[in-house]
């Protein structure tokens, strides 16, 4: 990848194992209760692609994620995701598919223009691999589902996957929040606030999720699982899915 730059950033693929080890302690850092020194790593990493948003002037890490490609729905019982979902539905899925996982920002950055260099690293491999579904699990920091009230009540009302690629229920402990949450009408301030920025970047494309939510004690998390279809895009918002350069347009 001859990373997008906007700013002072720029995205890059890991190019060896000691651009692996960094972003596995980035993640540990904040995927971890508590922080500190270690690594966050698993048998997936050894599969996927890990891309890199740095400081360019200083190369300081700031950003990271992994993608990895699918030829279509009938390796994705082998994903990250399925350990937590039941995806057979997926299975029948036809065309190439991307799961992008692990994805984290150090804490501090808030210039946006960290997430849309990565959302433009994310729209090159797409559009270069010819992708046609992106995938993952978008997290809410915390495994109490009530403070996530009215954000789970808007994706029931708006934003539920198609039935026809609607994950079941894996994992032994969930929130069913489609069914929890039936006759709760969500402050749209308050769901907004409590957002993930990465989920709320997904729903602005027409991403879709699950009906329920994964409690992941282990990481002290609530997530759930995102798709999106990259043809149902708005025209209108491809340009999230697209290089810095052309965002900035």
């Amino acid at each position: 990848m001859s990373g997008p730059e906007l700013g002072r950033y720029r995205a890059r693929f890991a190019e060896g194992l000691g651009d692996v080890a960094r972003a596995q302690a980035l993640r540990f850092r904040r995927f971890r209760a508590g922080g500190g020194d270690g690594r966050d790593g698993d048998g997936y990493d050894a599969r996927a692609r890990h891309v890199l948003v740095e400081e360019t002037a200083t190369g300081r890490l700031v950003c990271c994620f992994r993608v990895t490609p699918f030829a279509d729905g009938s390796g994705i019982g082998g994903s990250y995701s399925a350990q937590f979902y039941e995806l057979g539905r997926l299975a029948r899925y036809p065309g190439r598919m991307l799961e992008m996982g692990r994805f984290c920002v150090e804490a501090g950055e808030t210039d946006p223009a960290v997430l849309r260099v990565a959302w433009g690293a994310l729209g090159d491999y797409v559009a270069a691999e010819g992708v046609e579904l992106l995938f993952g699990c978008s997290s809410f920091a915390g495994t109490e589902a009530e403070a996530f009230a009215d954000a789970f009540a808007l994706l029931r009302d708006r934003h539920l996957a198609p039935r026809r690629w609607l994950p079941r229920i894996k994992a032994p402990s969930v929130f069913r929040f489609a069914r929890a949450l039936r006759l709760r009408k969500p402050d749209l301030t308050a769901a907004m606030r409590v957002m993930p920025p990465l989920l709320r970047s997904y729903l602005a494309m027409g991403g879709w999720v699950s009906d329920h939510a994964v409690i992941d004690r282990d990481l002290g998390t609530l997530h759930v699982f995102t798709g999106l279809e990259i043809k149902a895009v708005p025209p209108a918002r491809l340009r999230l899915l697209r290089a810095p350069a052309a965002m900035q347009a």
